[in-house]
């Protein structure tokens, strides 16, 4: 019985002092990839730009084919809006509230209780093509925020980093003056 609770005021002891240092950590985390992409400016935005041509290299369709989107609003630029379902996924939504042709890019996603974090792109001409930076910010909520915001860049980056190969195959197959 001692045995017992020597283990439970160990494991009680562990735990205050993991949320306690959670608590001090940052909550606020910044994710970004950039590449290069041999394509005008325009057609790179404009595969961005209009949320349904994401179906052609966002990795996560790619991964989870049950995804079902539902699009609102204009086909593109600000107030263009999908909410997606997925059992394997999760449910959220996406809306561009800022859209600057050829040159950035700003959403807005909302994963419930998961949290609401802020979505960017940069599109800035380099040589022949365009350097393409996707970047995702916010605040991780909770007692444990500050380990989650320290796990955003492993969780989110390599995803960024496979749409971003995507994209740029989608964009550099894509015929001139599309």
């Amino acid at each position: 019985m001692r045995a017992l609770k020597v283990t439970v005021l160990v494991l009680l002891g562990l735990v205050v002092v993991v949320v306690g240092i959670g608590a001090f950590l940052p909550k606020d985390f910044r994710v970004e990839r950039s590449t290069e992409i041999d394509a005008a400016p325009e057609v790179v935005f404009d595969q961005v730009n209009t949320l349904g041509n994401w179906n052609a290299w966002s990795p996560w369709i790619a991964r989870d084919p049950s995804i079902k989107n539902q699009f609102t609003g204009p086909e593109a630029g600000v107030g263009a809006m999908v909410t997606w379902t997925s059992e394997e996924s999760g449910d959220g939504t996406q809306t561009i509230t800022l859209s600057e042709r050829p040159k950035r890019i700003e959403m807005k996603l909302d994963f419930g209780e998961m949290g609401q974090p802020d979505a960017d792109w940069t599109f800035v001409p380099a040589g022949d093509g365009v350097r393409v930076t996707w970047g995702l910010s916010g605040t991780a909520a909770g007692p444990l925020g500050g380990y989650f915001a320290k796990m955003m860049d492993g969780w989110v980056g390599a995803d960024y980093e496979d749409g971003l190969a995507r994209l740029k195959e989608v964009a550099e197959s894509a015929p001139a003056g599309e």
